[in-house]
């Protein structure tokens, strides 16, 4: 009975952990649209990486691209997202249509976008964020 319970909890709380990324992924697409990059400053990791169709960078060039608006994340429709969660580390999987502005050009592409968040001090932080863009049917 005792294994039985100690599992139930275990469980639970991964379910809650699951949900807090979630949610904080859910926000960071919110923050990204309205150019936020005060809040994303404090979510993203410093040593936080970015893969996109047209490069890889860094933190700073991110919160650049950003601050700029040379892309406009304006909206992401989520539609499936799953969570795996190793022990301070998780890898959240978003399947996505991004509605974006990109040096002036409105585009919207599909994508699986892969977050990776470690757990530092308590809190939360980004380490990396890949765009995918995929195919999806007409």
């Amino acid at each position: 009975m005792f294994l039985s319970w100690n599992v139930s909890i275990t469980y639970a709380q991964d379910k809650n952990v699951e949900q807090e990324i979630i949610t904080l992924s859910k926000n960071k697409w919110q923050w990204m649209a309205e150019k936020n990059v005060n809040v994303l400053d404090s979510l993203f990791h410093e040593k936080s990486v970015y893969v996109h169709m047209s490069g890889s960078w860094d933190k700073a060039r991110e919160m650049d691209v950003i601050r700029s608006g040379s892309i406009w994340y304006k909206n992401a429709v989520v539609h499936d997202v799953s969570v795996n969660i190793v022990n301070n580390t998780a890898v959240l999987l978003n399947r996505i249509d991004l509605q974006a502005v990109v040096r002036g050009n409105e585009v919207t592409n599909p994508f699986v976008v892969t977050e990776v968040y470690v757990k530092e001090n308590e809190k939360w932080k980004l380490l990396s964020l890949s765009f995918t863009k995929i195919l999806t049917p007409n």
